[in-house]
């Protein structure tokens, strides 16, 4: 027999724990919900903080200036019959009867007095090198100091400076050429000594920054032709398991390797008459890019991460081509200009073409950033940490412009 009175009681208990379930589930839906919501709330506003820092990004690297205006000014005194050379922030000044550093605001740092004929810098980020070549003597300096002074017993051919103030040094004595490595100090390292019978004339030396690898080129001429070798020396440990610390090298056929260059303490590049060569290795550096070249090299420059060669262009509408390789050997880029220039800066992603009257700046992707004209002529120009501020160093002052 069906109680009547309790079926219905159980029926509204049933009903009523039934309208809890619904309730409950309304609320965890309501509240997952309002997760989503929330998520996807920040997630549309992190996307448009992204696609406005990617916009900002984009509008500043294709941001097109028009005119310069120079903010500060600063007079320095002038200094006729002098070199000048962007030194890691600084200015390096040199000339027959001595050297200075110079910081932007015209103070000088430090100065040497000497007397060369022929005085050459190298220069490997802060530190510099600066001789007399057929001289004996070699200065090595920081941005903020004279570090010490290298006397030689034989004429100075060439050389070069690590970042730790090691230099390499091609002294001629006759019939044999010897390479030299000094410290800060004067004190010799390490030497080898080379012949034309051996391993040919020692064309150009260079030095990584660490000063741990030395690159020198060889001419010589094998059963009548000539050839050029790149050769490589290693100084730390795994080179002195190795003759002569050498390491590895290579042999061009009826080519004159020129110059060589490291981009830092792994990474090189060499030009010839006919090519770039790229090389890479912190111990023993292997080849690992060739760029054959059908035209007269008129100049190089280069960077941190930048290789650039000047040809004169074939085009009709302008005078010069500027060939940009990055450090693994790809072309990446080709400038046509038309400004007689006086030097070119790599600068990050900045390329600066400029005369003591005129400059042109491009990015790396070839878009003309500014061209215009200076108000005074222009002994340097050097870039700074902003990409629209760069320092003008002129005869009678250090003017920092800013482009609009």
């Amino acid at each position: 027999m069906i109680d009547v009175r309790s079926y219905f009681k159980n029926k509204e208990k049933n009903k009523d724990n039934n309208s809890e379930k619904v309730i409950h589930a309304n609320y965890l839906e309501k509240i997952k919900s309002h997760k989503f919501t929330v998520f996807y709330r920040g997630a549309l506003v992190l996307i448009l903080a992204v696609a406005i820092v990617v916009a900002v990004m984009i509008y500043w690297k294709n941001k097109i200036y028009t005119q310069s205006v120079v903010v500060s000014s600063i007079d320095v005194e002038s200094s006729p019959n002098r070199s000048m050379e962007s030194f890691a922030g600084n200015i390096l000044t040199y000339s027959k009867d001595g050297a200075s550093s110079i910081d932007i605001k015209g103070n000088a740092v430090w100065n040497e007095t000497f007397e060369m004929q022929n005085p050459m810098v190298d220069i490997c980020r802060n530190v510099a090198a600066i001789g007399d070549y057929n001289g004996r003597n070699i200065y090595i300096v920081s941005t903020d100091r004279i570090l010490g002074q290298i006397v030689t017993t034989k004429p100075i051919r060439s050389f070069c400076v690590a970042a730790n103030g090691v230099v390499a040094v091609v002294l001629d004595d006759s019939d044999v050429t010897l390479i030299y490595l000094y410290n800060t100090e004067g004190e010799e390292l390490v030497h080898f000594r080379t012949t034309m019978k051996d391993s040919g004339y020692p064309f150009k030396v260079s030095i990584s920054p660490n000063g741990k690898l030395v690159c020198v080129t060889y001419l010589f001429v094998d059963s009548g032709a000539l050839k050029s070798s790149v050769a490589f020396y290693n100084f730390g440990e795994v080179g002195q398991n190795n003759t002569d610390n050498y390491v590895s090298g290579y042999d061009y056929q009826n080519v004159v390797v020129g110059y060589t260059h490291f981009l830092d303490d792994k990474n090189m590049f060499a030009v010839s008459d006919d090519r770039i060569m790229f090389f890479s290795g912190a111990e023993k550096p292997v080849s690992t890019a060739t760029s054959l070249i059908n035209e007269d090299v008129q100049q190089i420059y280069y960077g941190k991460e930048y290789v650039g060669l000047i040809f004169n262009s074939l085009d009709s509408d302008s005078r010069y081509r500027l060939d940009v390789y990055n450090k693994s050997g790809q072309l990446i880029q080709t400038i046509k200009f038309n400004l007689e220039y006086s030097d070119i800066v790599f600068a990050e992603d900045r390329i600066i073409i400029y005369n003591e009257s005129e400059c042109q700046i491009f990015n790396m992707s070839g878009v003309e950033k500014y061209a215009g004209a200076f108000e005074k002529s222009v002994y340097a120009m050097l870039p700074t940490s902003t990409s629209y501020k760069y320092i003008l160093v002129t005869q009678d002052s250090i003017d920092t412009i800013e482009l609009k």
